[in-house]
C-alpha cells in the first residue's frame, strides 16, 4: 500500500476467438475488498491515467476511502456516455453549435467541435395530456405536441445530422431511462485503445436527468448532472468529484404476494431518506437481490434522488446477463460483458469481504403494498392508513372531511368532497419500466370490466407508457381494450404527468379546485407541491394498479383494505376482487414477456413520426439561427470572454445580497412565465401571445429568455431590498428599485463588473445548468458565499464564475457589509491550475470612503477548474483543446 500503484498493466483475455485487453483490477492490492461502484471508479482511473502521479494519485485516494469506510478526496471521473432529455439537453447542444460558430471565427474547421464520447438524447419531456381517455388521445397529442415544438425539434434534427458521436430519439417513442436499460445500457462496452487491440470496460454514464440512476438497476453506475457537467463530460473533460461513501443495503427475503416493486421504491425512500444518504452511493447486496428482477431493480433505482443519495448500484449479475438476452442483445454484447465481468471478478464476487461505510438490512418479506404523499415521495404509507394521512393534510389546511361540492361535467353534475381525485396517471419513469406492474394494472383493468365496474367521471384518466415495447406487451395480454374502457387509452409516449405534463383537469373539477381539495394518484416518481396539476393538493404515488382502483374509487378519502372501491353490476367490488393472483402474473409475464416484443419495439427508434420526418431543419456543419426564433438563439458565451486572471476584478458591486440556504431553484428560470416579467416583456415585443408563452423549460435554447428569468422566483429574499420578495434589487447607477434583469442591464451599460453576496449552502437543491448560466450572462463575475453546494460551486467555474468563501467565522453580516459597497478582489492566477494565491484579499469600499479589506478563499480546488476559470470557462477552454 506504500509504494506507488503499477497502474500501467493491461492483460488480453479471449471472448469466442475474439482478443480484447482489459486494465485488471487485481493489480491493486484490496481492490477486491472494495464496493463495486468503487471498483467501477477505480477501472476508470486505471484506464485512462495509468501508471502517472496523477493515476497512483487517485487510485489510492479510491483505495484508501474505500477501505476507511469515509468520503474520500478529489477524483476524476470519465463516463462512458452521456444521456440527456429534451428540456435540459436543448440548450447544451445550443452551445455545441455556438462553439462551432466561435470555431469559425477563428479561422477553424467548426467540424472539429463535437463531442468526443457518445450522446443519446430522447424527446420525451414535451409531450402533455391536453387530451385523453379517448382512442385518438395519442396522436392528437403528438400533434399538438409537433405544434407546440416545431422550432426546439427542428434544430434536434439539426444536431441529429450535424454533430458526431450524437444519436437523437424523436419525440413518441418512450422516455429516456426506459429507453436507456432496453436498449443502450450493454453493461461493458468496447473501443478501439491505443493498441493494437480492442479495449473493454465497465459501461458507465452521466445524464442530464435526476433518475437517470434508473441504469444501476441494469449494474450500469450512472447518476443525474447539471447540464454544464454533461457538457463537459461530452466534449471529453472528466468530471470533478471527492470520493462517495458507499453505503451497502442488504436485502433479504422475498416479495409477498400483492407486493410490487413501487413498494419497494417507497419503503426504499422512507428507510434511506430517514437514516441519511445524501451524498454517498447505495449499493443492494444479499440474498434477497437474486429474487428481484432486473426491471424492479431499475424501478427502485430510479427512486434514487427522493431518498438523496447518488445513484443504488445492483452490482451486475447472471440476472442481468439474462436480461440482455430478453432486450435481444445481441450474443456478441452479451457473451463480451460475461467475459469482462467474470474477469474483473464482479461475478460471483462475495459481498461479506467488502467494506462498506455502514450496512442498512431491508427485509423485502417486510415490504407493504404501499403510497406515498401527499407531498413528499418518501413519506410512505400503507394502504390501509392513506383515509388518516389524507385527514390530518387536510386539518393541516383548516378544512374538514366530508363538505359537498357540485361538478359540473360534460355528462352532468357530481358530487364530490374533498379528496376527488382529479387526475389519476399510469405515468413513466419509476414503474412503466418494470412489465409486471403494467401487467397487473391491465389485469385490474380486465377483472374491474368483468365486475362492470366503471371510473368515477370526475377523474381524468391519463396512461403513458414508456416505451413501445411496454404497450406492445400489454396488447400481446390482450389488455390494452380493458385499460381503454376505463377511460386508460394510450395518451403519448412521455414523461407526461411525472414531470407535470398532466394537462388541465376536467373543467368541472377546475372550476371548484379553489374551493374543494383535490387529490391526484400516479406511478410516478415525483409528486411535490404544485408539480402534477395547479389545480391538485394532495398527490399520491403508488403502482399502476392501485392508480387503476383509486380511479375507480374516486377519493383518497378511502381505506381499501376495508371499504368496496365501488359497486359493479352484482355489488360491491373489493380491492381484493381485482388484484390478479401471483400465479396469474407469473404466467401471463412469461408468455408475454420475450426477447421479441422488444425487438419489435426497437424498430423506427430512431427515425419517427411522419410529424418528425416531416421537419425542415436546417443542414450543414453550421447551424443557420433565425433571428426571429423565441425558442433557440445563439448564445453568446464567446463574444466577451472574461478571463480572471492577472486583472482581478475592480469596482464590482453586488447584484444581490442573499441568505442562507439559496437553492437553484431561487435563481434558474423554472415553471410558468408570469404575464408580469421581463421574460413576458420579451416575448410579447418578439410578436408572442401571452397564450403561447409556454414555459421557461420549453425556452432554455433562448437565453433571452432565461437570463431574464434568473433570480426571479417569487420567494427570493434579497437584503438589497427589505421587505419586498421577488426578483427585484436596486439599480446600482441609479439606487431606484427595479427587476434584477433591468439592474443588470444598467450596469452593463455603465461598464459595472457584478457580484453575488450569499450565505451558507449558495446554490443548494438540484444541480440546474441555468443557475450558472444566468448569472453569467447578467454579468455576474464572482460569488462570495460562506459555503457552496458541491455541484453548483462546479457549475459556477464552469460558466467562468469564480467561487470566493469567506473565511471560517466570517460573514457578510459579521464584517459589517451591506451590500452597497464596490469591491475590489485582487488578481488570483490560474495559469498554472490551482489558484495562487488561494486566499485572495477583498477592499470593500462603503459610500462614506471607509474601506473593509478581508480575505477569501478561493475555491478552486483541481487544476482542470483553474484552468476552466483560466480560459473564461469550461466552453472557451474545451474550444482553445479542440482548435489549437
Amino acid at each position: 500500500m506504500n509504494g506507488p500503484y503499477e497502474t500501467a498493466a493491461v492483460r488480453p483475455i479471449d471472448v469466442d476467438g475474439q482478443s480484447f485487453i482489459i486494465h485488471p483490477l487485481d493489480q491493486i492490492p484490496d481492490a477486491r475488498r472494495l464496493p463495486i461502484s468503487l471498483r467501477i471508479l477505480l477501472e476508470n482511473v486505471l484506464r485512462r491515467l495509468g501508471h502517472t502521479p496523477a493515476g497512483d494519485a487517485m487510485a489510492r485516494r479510491i483505495v484508501r476511502a474505500g477501505l476507511a469506510g469515509k468520503p474520500g478526496e478529489e477524483i476524476e471521473f470519465m463516463p462512458s456516455r452521456v444521456l440527456f432529455q429534451d428540456f435540459t439537453g436543448v440548450p447544451v447542444f445550443v452551445d455545441f453549435a455556438a462553439m462551432r460558430d466561435a470555431a469559425r471565427d477563428r479561422g477553424a474547421d467548426p467540424s472539429r467541435v463535437n463531442p468526443q464520447i457518445p450522446c443519446v438524447l430522447v424527446v420525451d419531456h414535451s409531450v402533455t395530456a391536453d387530451i385523453s381517455s379517448c382512442a385518438d388521445a395519442a396522436r392528437e397529442n403528438a400533434r399538438i405536441e409537433a405544434g407546440r415544438n416545431a422550432e426546439r425539434f427542428a434544430f434536434l434534427k439539426w444536431a441529429s445530422s450535424s454533430f458526431e458521436n450524437v444519436r437523437i430519439v424523436p419525440p413518441g417513442v418512450g422516455i429516456c431511462h426506459q429507453l436507456n436499460i432496453e436498449r443502450f445500457c450493454d453493461v461493458v462496452m468496447t473501443s478501439q485503445g491505443e493498441g493494437d487491440l480492442p479495449e473493454l470496460y465497465f459501461d458507465s454514464l452521466v445524464g442530464t436527468d435526476s433518475h437517470t440512476p434508473t441504469a444501476n438497476g441494469m449494474g450500469v453506475l450512472g447518476w443525474g448532472v447539471g447540464g454544464i457537467e454533461a457538457e463537459a463530460a461530452a466534449l471529453g473533460q472528466p468530471i470533478t468529484m471527492t470520493v462517495p461513501p458507499v453505503i451497502g443495503v442488504r436485502l433479504t427475503g422475498e416479495l409477498g404476494p400483492g407486493v410490487t416493486a413501487m413498494d419497494v421504491a417507497l419503503t426504499f425512500a422512507e428507510t434511506l431518506r430517514g437514516v441519511g444518504v445524501v451524498g454517498s452511493l447505495v449499493e443492494c447486496f444479499g440474498d434477497g437481490v437474486a429474487s428481484l428482477s432486473v426491471t424492479q431493480r431499475a424501478t427502485i433505482a430510479n427512486m434514487s434522488p427522493e431518498y438523496g443519495c447518488t445513484a443504488t448500484l445492483f452490482p451486475p449479475d447472471e440476472r442481468v446477463l439474462e436480461q440482455m438476452d430478453v432486450f435481444g442483445r445481441e450474443h456478441g454484447v452479451r457473451a463480451v460483458a460475461e467475459a469482462y465481468l467474470d474477469a474483473q471478478g464482479i461475478l460471483g464476487y462475495d459481498p461479506e469481504d467488502v467494506v462498506y461505510a455502514r450496512v442498512i438490512d431491508v427485509d423485502l418479506s417486510a415490504v407493504k403494498p404501499s403510497l406515498a404523499g401527499p407531498s413528499r415521495p418518501h413519506d410512505r404509507v400503507d394502504i390501509g392508513n392513506l383515509k388518516g394521512r389524507f385527514r390530518d393534510t387536510l386539518a393541516s389546511h383548516g378544512r374538514n372531511p366530508g363538505e359537498a361540492f357540485s361538478a359540473h361535467l360534460r355528462d352532468g353534475d357530481a358530487k364530490v368532497a374533498h379528496g376527488a381525485i382529479a387526475i389519476a396517471a399510469i405515468t413513466s419513469c419509476t414503474t412503466a419500466t418494470d412489465p409486471a406492474m403494467m401487467l397487473a394494472a391491465g389485469l385490474v383493468a380486465r377483472r374491474a370490466c368483468e365486475l362492470g365496474c366503471v371510473a368515477r367521471p370526475w377523474v381524468k384518466r391519463i396512461f403513458a407508457p414508456g416505451s413501445h415495447a411496454t404497450t406492445d406487451i400489454l396488447a400481446r395480454a390482450g389488455l390494452i381494450e380493458p385499460l381503454a374502457s376505463l377511460g386508460f387509452s394510450v395518451c403519448g409516449w412521455g414523461c407526461m404527468s411525472c414531470i407535470g405534463n398532466s394537462g388541465p383537469v376536467l373543467p368541472g373539477m377546475h372550476e371548484i379546485a379553489a374551493d374543494c381539495e383535490l387529490a391526484s394518484v400516479l406511478s410516478g416518481n415525483r409528486n411535490f407541491e404544485g408539480r402534477i396539476s395547479p389545480d391538485v393538493v394532495q398527490n399520491y404515488l403508488c403502482a399502476p394498479a392501485l392508480v387503476v382502483a383509486y380511479a375507480l374509487a374516486g377519493t383518497v378519502d378511502i381505506d381499501l383494505e376495508t371499504d368496496p372501491v365501488c359497486d359493479g353490476a352484482s355489488g360491491p367490488v373489493y380491492l381484493r376482487d381485482l388484484l390478479p393472483s401471483v400465479q396469474e402474473l407469473d404466467r401471463l409475464y412469461r408468455d408475454v414477456v420475450t426477447p421479441d416484443v422488444y425487438a419489435a419495439g426497437e424498430d423506427g427508434l430512431f427515425s419517427g413520426s411522419e410529424a418528425w420526418t416531416g421537419l425542415q431543419a436546417p443542414e450543414g456543419e453550421a447551424f443557420v439561427w433565425d433571428d426571429a426564433s423565441t425558442y433557440v438563439r445563439r448564445p453568446p458565451y464567446f463574444d466577451d470572454v472574461k478571463r480572471l486572471g492577472a486583472q482581478g476584478i475592480t469596482g464590482a458591486r453586488a447584484l444581490v445580497s442573499l441568505g442562507d440556504f439559496i437553492t437553484t431553484d431561487h435563481i434558474s428560470p423554472a415553471g410558468a412565465i408570469p404575464g408580469d416579467s421581463p421574460a413576458a416583456d420579451y416575448l410579447r415585443s418578439h410578436g408572442v401571445a401571452d397564450a403561447d408563452f409556454n414555459s421557461f423549460g420549453s425556452r432554455r435554447g433562448n437565453h433571452e429568455v432565461m437570463m431574464r428569468g434568473t433570480f426571479a422566483n417569487v420567494r427570493l429574499q434579497n437584503l438589497l431590498v427589505p421587505g419586498v420578495a421577488g426578483g427585484w434589487t436596486r439599480d446600482l447607477v441609479t439606487g431606484e428599485r427595479t427587476s434584477i434583469f433591468d439592474a443588470a442591464m444598467s450596469a452593463r451599460s455603465a461598464q459595472i463588473p457584478l457580484i453575488v453576496l450569499a450565505g451558507r449552502m449558495y446554490g443548494s437543491g438540484s444541480s440546474r445548468d441555468w443557475a450558472a448560466k444566468g448569472p453569467a450572462l447578467l454579468g455576474v463575475r464572482a460569488v462570495i458565499a460562506e459555503s457552496f453546494e458541491r455541484i453548483h460551486r462546479s457549475n459556477l467555474i464552469g460558466m467562468g464564475i469564480i467561487p470566493l468563501e469567506f473565511v471560517e467565522g466570517e460573514s457578510a453580516a459579521s464584517l459589517g457589509l451591506d451590500g452597497e459597497e464596490a469591491f475590489d478582489i485582487e488578481p488570483v492566477d490560474f495559469s498554472a491550475g490551482l489558484p495562487s494565491p488561494s486566499y485572495a484579499l477583498v477592499h470593500a469600499r462603503k459610500r462614506d470612503g471607509s474601506v473593509i479589506d478581508f480575505s477569501v478563499r478561493v475555491r478552486v480546488d483541481t487544476p482542470t477548474e483553474g484552468l476552466y476559470l483560466h480560459h473564461g470557462g469550461i466552453l472557451p477552454h474545451v474550444l482553445d483543446a479542440l482548435i489549437n
